[in-house]
């Protein structure tokens, strides 16, 4: 099966909870499913004494059922400001950093050999891999050091949704926008597009589907309904994130709330389109 990737117009788009979310469809269909992204940026990790990395892929594996391993996120930086960051590689401590030397020194080099030795392993061991991608793939003064995004996208052959938090506003423009900006290569990858955290009568929407369809030949294959849900969340702008403890009791509670949450994306998404994606 081609792998599946997740991207994001924004941080907060939702790509964490979506990919949580396809791993425990993919899982409940009898699939062997496992997370995986390249770097992660967040304050928030999943630590064993033999390494640590990023929870939002730790609940991914959750949702997939698959062994929380360095692999599924072999790039975590951890901010400490004023531009440095304390950078794990293969779920080690390995170095702070700049992020001037982060860029120009680390990415191309070890980072992406990391990146692409890890999406390896899980391609050869599960059936199917389902990407994160970090941020906006349209950052266009940082595209050449993007190994989070469409770089790894083309890597894993895998077809890319985009999705978009409508509750935010603008989200047509940011859909059309970020193919706009994408380099051509890369553009054949977003195979469709996906709104999320809308509230109120869907039929409203579909005169923008339409409209985007035209300008970008990518069709809208799914619109998930803003609902609630105790998931911890990654730091950012928008989430005032908590430390949580891996007790039993409350992986147990992660994994029903993933439980709902992928019945609620089951029953938003075109299933079916995502299937021929990964075939």
């Amino acid at each position: 099966m081609k792998p599946l990737m997740v991207q994001g117009t924004s941080s907060g788009a939702g790509k964490s909870t979506l990919v949580a979310a396809l791993c425990r469809i993919f899982e409940q269909k009898g699939y062997l499913v496992a997370p995986f992204k390249s770097q992660n940026m967040s304050n928030f990790g999943y630590a064993t004494p033999d390494f640590e990395i990023s929870r939002a892929q730790a609940i991914q594996a959750i949702a997939a059922k698959c062994p929380i391993e360095p692999d599924l996120n072999p790039i975590m930086l951890k901010p400490l400001g004023n531009y440095y960051s304390a950078v794990y590689l293969n779920g080690k401590y390995y170095k702070k950093m700049h992020a001037k030397d982060y860029y120009s020194k680390f990415v191309k080099s070890k980072g992406l050999k990391a990146a692409t030795t890890s999406l390896s392993k899980l391609k050869k061991n599960y059936d199917l891999v389902i990407l994160e991608g970090a941020g906006s793939p349209a950052e266009i003064n940082l595209q050449k050091y993007d190994i989070a995004n469409m770089q790894i996208a083309q890597k894993a052959n895998a077809s890319v949704l985009l999705v978009s938090d409508i509750d935010k506003g603008g989200s047509f423009a940011s859909l059309v926008g970020t193919m706009d900006l994408i380099e051509n290569k890369y553009k054949k990858l977003v195979k469709g597009f996906v709104l999320n955290k809308f509230r109120g009568d869907i039929d409203v929407l579909k005169p923008g589907f339409r409209k985007i369809k035209q300008l970008t030949k990518i069709p809208v294959i799914g619109t998930i309904p803003m609902m609630k849900m105790d998931i911890p969340e990654e730091d950012s702008l928008n989430v005032k994130a908590k430390q949580i403890a891996w007790t039993k009791k409350n992986v147990s509670k992660i994994d029903k709330e993933i439980d709902k949450l992928a019945k609620i994306v089951k029953n938003s998404l075109n299933m079916k389109s995502i299937e021929r994606m990964i075939k």
